[in-house]
């Protein structure tokens, strides 16, 4: 057995309360062990003489880790635990002096593993309606443009024409609103929209103004009726806040251009001298723009502008969440408080980092909720596009991906395969349209919410920023509707329980990649073929959906062909 596999935290990902009486446990050993685990638990205060066992399952798998669970319901809320680990029929312990051939149960409260108490404050929270979401990503310029009344002289390309990083096609909130009808019909059950702010760019990720919308997209009342008309649909409405950082030309940093270390906004920014000079670039900034200087998010002044933002939103118009730009370069004591700020006024108001990296210090339920999941958008290029992991390498990468946070935050993750800032996952497969449906279909049965970039639906194709950012073709002589009628079908996925809420288990069989999901006695099984014959009826470079349940029968729901 190898004993440096062998990972077990206490609470952590590795044992945490699903409910307020439920608790998860598991263990990670080596995939190249062949071990039964058995689940020694009983009441901290008791565990001498009182113990249950149990035999614990695996539940992922990745290239080097085989992770055991075991779900408990407890009557007790103080649980003491160890594990039993059997290896060609030799018994060890596993406790927090490690491995150990016999173990003193009577000393026991001195080495045992434990969940102290589940104290309902600590308890990660699901937000319920990320479960089985459909997103639908919005770059508002060049999505719509539905007020045909508004001043359009900042406008400078014909809509259609390939996009530089400066152009300006339009689009605005009341295009979005004129096309509800039409998201509605797609699936779609939540939108995200990039910056809506007042900013000089066409991306708005450098904020002048932030409780004012910016002219371009519209006003308050605009973002309000676009609010309370997704909401009679049942769509939500998710913001970008960029807290990271802002334009130069807000008034606060404008006030330390001015008067330098006498502004009282000087220590809003961090900045190395007694001017922020933006020629030396002497202040900190994202990446290395510097007309976008950086917060000083750990001044209480800047928390307190910056709470007041996040909550006013909420007040004015009813948004359901808030995307966080550049999530991991501001400080974890920042986002706890701001989500006590948040959730104290609207609880199932979502809160999804941007996070391209393994969040999980972030993701322990005092912080965000959710990611945007970067990691599964790389899996899918590797599988789909760029061949290099073939069906059982993607199955061990989106195992490891989920064994990363526990299952509540899985349920919460959103899942996407591209976004304003990445290629379109469409020209990334070379217009592969079978490629594009095998991984939205993934997407769709991957635990969490799907986020499908504007257009996805129509094959829109587009290289690195800003040809990831074309205009929306409206001409609907130009779709394929074949296509359209495929993802409707996939987006419907998400609706079904099993999907939403049933346990995940992902690997390779025959070289196909299999996802199946569980619920209440059924099952839903996604096959996915990349190979170039055909394997147990799954055509190439396609992907097939079975459905079995207590009768034991199983239907056919897909199989797309061009």
């Amino acid at each position: 057995m190898n004993q440096f596999a062998l990972l077990h935290i206490a609470d952590s990902k590795y044992c945490y309360a699903m409910t307020k009486d439920e608790i998860v446990i598991r263990l990670r050993t080596s995939k190249e062990d062949d071990l039964k685990v058995v689940l020694i638990y009983g009441p901290k205060y008791e565990f001498q003489n009182k113990r249950y066992e149990t035999s614990m399952e695996i539940k992922y798998e990745d290239k080097l880790y085989r992770y055991y669970e075991k779900k408990l319901k407890l009557s007790d809320l103080r649980l003491a635990y160890i594990f039993e680990i059997y290896e060609n029929n030799k018994k060890y312990y596993f406790c927090e002096d490690g491995v150990v051939l016999d173990y003193d149960f009577e000393n026991a409260f001195y080495n045992f593993y434990q969940m102290p108490y589940i104290n309902e404050a600590d308890r990660v929270k699901s937000v319920d309606w990320m479960q089985g979401a459909v997103f639908y990503q919005i770059f508002i310029d060049r999505f719509n443009m539905g007020n045909e009344k508004k001043d359009k002289s900042y406008i400078d390309m014909k809509w259609g024409d390939k996009p530089t990083p400066k152009n300006f096609a339009g689009g605005d909130l009341r295009g979005i609103i004129d096309k509800l009808d039409y998201l509605e019909n797609l699936g779609i059950t939540a939108i995200y929209l990039t910056p809506i702010f007042l900013s000089s760019s066409n991306h708005k990720y450098d904020i002048v103004d932030y409780k004012k919308i910016d002219p371009m997209f519209g006003n308050i009342n605009d973002l309000k009726e676009l609010v309370k008309k997704a909401h009679e649909k049942k769509i939500r409405i998710v913001l970008d806040a960029v807290f990271n950082h802002c334009s130069m030309n807000i008034s606060q940093f404008q006030d330390v251009m001015e008067n330098g270390k006498k502004s009282k906004y000087y220590d809003w920014f961090l900045i190395d001298g007694d001017y922020p000079d933006p020629k030396k670039g002497n202040y900190e900034c994202f990446a290395s723009c510097t007309y976008m200087p950086k917060f000083n998010t750990s001044n209480l002044q800047v928390q307190d502008f910056l709470l007041d933002i996040a909550v006013y939103w909420i007040r004015e118009c009813d948004i359901d969440g808030w995307r966080l730009d550049v999530s991991d370069e501001v400080s974890h004591d920042f986002w706890r408080q701001f989500r006590k700020k948040v959730k104290a006024e609207k609880s199932e108001c979502v809160i999804i980092g941007e996070n391209w990296h393994d969040a999980y210090a972030y993701l322990k339920g005092d912080q965000y909720d959710s990611i945007m999941n970067y990691a599964f958008t790389k899996a899918c290029l590797d599988y789909f596009a760029k061949d290099k992991l073939d069906a059982k390498g993607v199955a061990n990468k989106l195992n490891e991906i989920l064994t990363r946070n526990n299952s509540i935050i899985n349920s919460m993750m959103l899942n996407l395969i591209d976004s304003h800032d990445t290629l379109r996952f469409f020209t990334e497969v070379k217009c592969n349209k079978k490629k594009q449906l095998c991984a939205l279909a993934l997407e769709a049965f991957f635990p969490g919410a799907v986020c499908v970039y504007y257009g996805t639906e129509i094959c829109m194709e587009g290289g690195y920023d800003p040809d990831s950012r074309r205009c929306f073709d409206w001409n609907d002589k130009n779709w394929d509707k074949k296509f359209l009628k495929e993802f409707k079908k996939i987006m419907q996925l998400k609706k079904n329980e099993i999907i939403r809420l049933g346990t995940v288990k992902i690997y390779e069989k025959n070289s196909l990649l299999i996802v199946e999901r569980a619920y209440k006695n059924q099952t839903m099984s996604l096959e996915i073929n990349m190979n170039e014959q055909v394997i147990n009826g799954v055509e190439p470079f396609n992907y097939r959906v079975l459905r079995k349940g207590d009768n034991n029968e199983k239907k056919v729901s897909c199989n797309y062909a061009c």
